[in-house]
């Protein structure tokens, strides 16, 4: 066996992935630039523990009534919407990073210098697990905000403007002058965490309710994130 052939086996997926993953983006971006078209499409990324309903919310957003499966890697979809009277399309693109944090280094595939400007992230834990809830949430935030810290990073030499709107973005939520800012570091991208099976954790012990509730807000509040709850039949802000 050649060297050359020797390393392309010995490659593992995530090289693969994302090699596959920067060609695509190399030839969706000359398309573009030789169409002139702007991208403005939604991009949303979920994320969080295992078995927590991330499939299910993501069928519900796009109207589809169909049984969920579980996620075992990365998975992509997308959904379109029709909007004013020359019937132009909303197209939302919607990944979802199953296996809990096992898979972080898959990340990088939805969090990149194209879809960082209108991508939004769902934070999703499960609240009948509490025993799993803080590491998924402390690994998961930490992967997160280093991703788009970096691909920030990369912008200030790309594209230094849609850098600067992201940094100034990171505190339009709470002004420059609020109280708490030295205790904020809010991403500079909307963050939604979703707690979900809240149906089953009414039913803990009172003081375990009150610390879990209490250190999620606390975490929303630093990260500049907004928090839900959501039982399995409904959901509530």
């Amino acid at each position: 066996m050649s060297d050359k052939k020797r390393l392309d086996v010995d490659k593992d997926l995530w090289t693969i992935a994302l090699e596959e993953r920067d060609r695509n983006t190399e030839d969706k971006e000359k398309s573009q630039a030789l169409q002139g078209v702007v991208d403005g499409d939604t991009n949303l990324f979920f994320v969080g523990s295992q078995n927590a309903g991330k499939t299910t919310l993501i069928l519900q957003f796009l109207e589809r009534e169909e049984p969920s499966k579980p996620t075992t890697g990365l998975d992509y979809t997308y959904g379109r919407k029709s909007k004013g009277a020359k019937m132009e399309k909303d197209v939302t693109h919607i990944w979802e990073l199953g296996g809990g944090t096992s898979l972080s280094k898959l990340i990088e595939i939805p969090i990149t210098t194209g879809s960082i400007n209108n991508l939004s992230v769902i934070l999703v834990l499960d609240l009948s697990k509490p025993e799993e809830l803080w590491t998924t949430l402390e690994v998961a935030l930490k992967q997160v905000t280093q991703r788009v810290n970096q691909v920030v990073s990369e912008l200030k030499s790309s594209d230094p403007q849609l850098a600067q709107k992201l940094k100034q973005r990171r505190w339009k939520k709470f002004g420059e002058d609020h109280p708490d800012k030295d205790l904020l570091d809010p991403l500079p991208v909307p963050l939604l965490i979703i707690g979900t099976k809240y149906d089953v954790f009414q039913d803990f012990d009172s003081e375990k309710k009150k610390m879990v509730c209490k250190t999620l807000r606390f975490v929303s509040h630093i990260n500049g994130a907004s928090l839900q709850v959501r039982t399995r039949a409904c959901s509530c802000a």
